[in-house]
């Protein structure tokens, strides 16, 4: 059971910390989405010439009497520009040259949604310091607790902090994409795009939500199984007392009941033999019939 227990705090653990790499690494990327828009081509210099930018007849454009045709007619005086936009900045490429053009997301986005965004925006801080604290919490009992009832208390407030974490994180994901929305359709006439879809960041983002809600489901289990495990023990050892003789120590019952406690780590083969001196005369007096407890010694060990 220890063993098993182990495992599971394990995978756990590893679950937290790679929601945390994901929530990190796509808060702060700008590929959320990604598409492209239309945009007038440039006209040609002597100094740049190509497929990206209109032509003339004749490169004389400093003489106004000139009678200048434009070869490009419909979609050819257009190109597609490539962009791409995260929580923080948008970017787009420049035609005919190397680099990008990147802005504030938050300028593009309307007056109206700022707000939402805002929100988006505190949530997905919440959501990365819930999980770090989840995480935390989870490293500290693999690696050192000192008994059985301290494990419990930080497994118990890593499930908390998860579960709570992963419910901010939805909450963030699901306003920057009705944000996102509403700027493609409402956002200044030079940016809003023809054609555009998720990025990659947008899926490490829900990987990273998936990844939590996994981390915490696992942690709620191990704590429920770990509680289970332990009254199911409580009485197997009530009964063993119960059959044996009464005696009039009454401060035998807390004894046997904290040897207990302080031997739950090992498995039920160790306690068994811990028990074996149970049908020792000699040793029986360390035990009594916990129906001779008094009324607050059963309330507190319950």
């Amino acid at each position: 059971m220890g063993m098993d227990r182990r495992q599971r705090a394990s995978a756990a653990l590893s679950l937290s910390f790679l929601s945390l790499i994901f929530s990190i690494t796509a808060f702060s990327s700008s590929y959320w989405c990604e598409g492209t828009r239309k945009v007038a081509k440039p006209f040609c210099t002597d100094q740049r010439k190509g497929t990206h930018c209109i032509r003339f007849n004749s490169s004389d454009l400093n003489n106004s009497n000139a009678v200048q045709y434009i070869w490009e007619t419909g979609d050819d005086k257009f190109i597609d520009r490539k962009f791409h936009a995260g929580i923080w900045y948008s970017c787009e490429e420049i035609i005919n040259g190397e680099g990008e053009k990147c802005r504030s997301f938050i300028s593009l986005t309307p007056p109206a949604d700022r707000g939402v965004l805002w929100l988006s925006i505190v949530a997905e801080l919440l959501y990365i310091i819930l999980l770090l604290t989840g995480a935390t919490l989870m490293s500290i009992e693999v690696c050192y607790y000192t008994t059985i009832i301290d494990g419990l208390k930080l497994n118990a407030f890593a499930a908390i902090f998860t579960v709570l974490a992963g419910l901010f994180g939805m909450v963030a994901h699901m306003m920057y994409t009705t944000v996102f929305q509403m700027t493609v359709n409402l956002g200044p006439e030079d940016w809003r795009p023809q054609m555009w879809d998720y990025g990659w960041s947008y899926c490490l983002a829900w990987g990273s939500f998936a990844c939590c809600m996994a981390a915490s489901v696992t942690t709620i289990n191990r704590y429920t199984k770990t509680i289970l495990e332990f009254k199911r023990k409580r009485k197997k050892l009530e009964r063993r007392l119960k059959n044996k003789r009464k005696f009039p120590d009454p401060g035998v019952p807390e004894k046997a009941w904290n040897m207990y406690v302080s031997s739950f780590h090992n498995t039920t083969e160790d306690l068994v033999h811990q028990l074996k001196d149970i049908h020792n005369p000699a040793s029986i007096s360390m035990f009594v019939d916990l129906n001779n407890i008094p009324e607050p010694h059963c309330e507190e060990y319950c």
